[in-house]
């Protein structure tokens, strides 16, 4: 058993803390202090001893180096049973620390604090709660539990208490050993949470070249900040700043429209594909785009890969969107469009629209990293009744291409490279895809000769099923069910066709 005769007491917690000091006072141990729990324990009537009066040094840089001195950590540190640690300690008059009660600045409360603050304050919040003397003073104590006491957490108080009130203020090598123990773990999890902190921030740094506080999130009460250069991507031509919601939708947009070399045009809602078509004019695939959808298109984001003209101006200039990317404007076009001072128009720069690498999505704490989903297929295997003609297959590897970009599960119906039919975000594959028969009979279309696309495979032959009863001919899928063969024998029965490809395209 080793009795306590000194403690050194800093703490950011206090609360708890009123016993323990009061106890140690009678058993007569002398208590050294710092800062806020100094004060704390001289309004308590218990006698203190400045770490000051001890270091000969005051508390220096805003407090960030109050306890880092020799006379603290040589007390924490010294051997009791070595003679030549006794000597050094008795010839540089360092005091023997029997108890060290330390916890550790709040760095997970003030990472979560920081998210109501301008993004600098509470990065620099964040840094100055990153404690240093705190997890060292720790650390040397833990390592040094033969002869010293840790508490490292005010959840350990009333342990302290009881040991000390039924041993007399002594402890055994085991009990010391078990507060060590809690001691490292204190430490490992604040430096983990530390860690995370800063890979998270890490995620952000390569696009960091400088921060823009957004107006608010997807939501008026939610904070947004963006990390990046829009201008190495775009020229903004005309219109307000770009919200949270219109980033996430122009980034949909661009993903997609860098998919086709042909001239084609995109309207993107929600993130999600509502109208698509190529066609030979930029005119001609905004009408046929249009078409697809023309109740989802109001208040969308508006996407191209041509120059706009007069005449597409004026067609797009009657409804109601936010955003218009295009890589060129005719001058005619520009003043049309600049009718709505709102309207933001972007024109993407050529050298912007090289492919990302990774893709980032933060969840549960933490950051998922993965690559692109790069490519239309990997093979082409022709498993129905019959080949696909040459249109079918241009309309396949359209429809592969805009079912990719649909939420999960996902189905495109497309007929002559127009998006005619869609289906996503649906819990199961059948009822996307009753949404999207139900989307083309609303506007009209005829499915007969139509293709299907799915970015999944088809579990069961309902699919198939319900796509040739309302016209569909031809349908392209990953494969990879262990009941694929009942969509392919249906196909081989009704002489359809279907190209399995290897490929899934989940968009979650």
């Amino acid at each position: 058993m080793k009795k306590i005769q000194s403690a050194l007491i800093s703490v950011f917690y206090k609360d708890g803390l009123e016993n323990i000091v009061r106890l140690l006072a009678e058993l007569g141990v002398t208590i050294y202090s710092t800062g806020g729990t100094q004060q704390f324990i001289e309004k308590l009537g218990v006698k203190v001893v400045p770490v000051e009066d001890l270091t000969h040094y005051p508390s220096i840089l805003g407090g960030r180096v109050k306890t880092l001195h020799p006379l603290v950590f040589g007390g924490i540190l010294g051997k009791r049973d070595d003679e030549t640690h006794r000597q050094e300690m008795k010839q540089y008059h360092i005091p023997e620390i029997d108890l060290v009660i330390v916890d550790l600045y709040p760095f997970e409360e003030t990472v979560a604090a920081s998210l109501q603050l301008p993004p600098k304050e509470g990065e620099k919040a964040i840094i100055e709660k990153i404690d240093i003397g705190g997890p060292s003073m720790i650390r040397g104590a833990a390592k040094n539990h033969k002869d010293v006491v840790v508490v490292a957490n005010k959840a350990d108080y009333s342990l302290l208490e009881k040991i000390l009130d039924e041993q007399d203020g002594g402890t055994s090598l085991e009990q010391r050993r078990l507060f060590a123990i809690k001691a490292f773990d204190v430490c490992t999890a604040y430096d983990t949470a530390i860690s995370n902190y800063f890979h998270q921030l890490s995620v952000a740094t390569p696009f960091n070249k400088e921060e823009k506080v957004m107006r608010y999130g997807e939501n008026p009460h939610q904070r947004a900040v963006f990390f990046g250069d829009l201008s190495e991507i775009f020229d903004q031509v005309n219109g307000k700043e770009l919200s949270y919601n219109n980033l996430v939708d122009v980034d949909a947009a661009m993903q997609l429209i860098r998919e086709f070399k042909e001239t084609t045009f995109a309207i993107i809602k929600h993130t999600n594909v509502c109208g698509v078509a190529q066609r030979a004019t930029i005119k001609e695939s905004w009408d046929a785009a249009l078409a697809g959808d023309p109740e989802s298109a109001f208040g969308g984001v508006l996407v191209c890969n041509g120059t706009i003209d007069k005449a597409t101006a004026d067609a797009i200039n009657e409804i109601f969107f936010e955003v218009l990317i295009a890589p060129a404007f005719d001058e005619e076009a520009l003043t049309i469009l600049r009718s709505k001072k709102n309207r933001i128009l972007l024109r993407h720069k050529a050298q912007g629209t090289s492919k990302q690498v990774e893709m980032y999505k933060s969840l549960l704490n933490g950051v998922l990293i993965q690559g692109v989903d790069e490519g239309n297929y990997t093979e082409w295997k022709e498993a129905g009744g019959r080949e696909t003609t040459a249109a079918e297959k241009k309309d396949l590897e359209f429809a592969n291409l805009v079912c990719k970009h649909l939420k999960s599960n996902a189905i495109a119906l497309v007929k002559n490279k127009q998006l005619v039919g869609k289906g996503c975000g649906q819990t199961s594959r059948i009822d996307s895809l009753r949404q999207a028969v139900e989307k083309a009979r609303q506007f009209n279309f005829d499915l007969d000769g139509a293709v299907m696309a799915s970015d999944a495979f088809f579990p069961f032959n309902d699919c198939v099923k319900l796509g040739h009863e309302a016209g569909i001919t031809a349908f392209i899928q990953p494969g990879g069910s262990i009941r694929d063969n009942d969509s392919i024998e249906y196909c081989k029965q009704h002489n359809l066709a279907m190209v399995i490809t290897g490929m899934r395209h989940f968009k979650h």
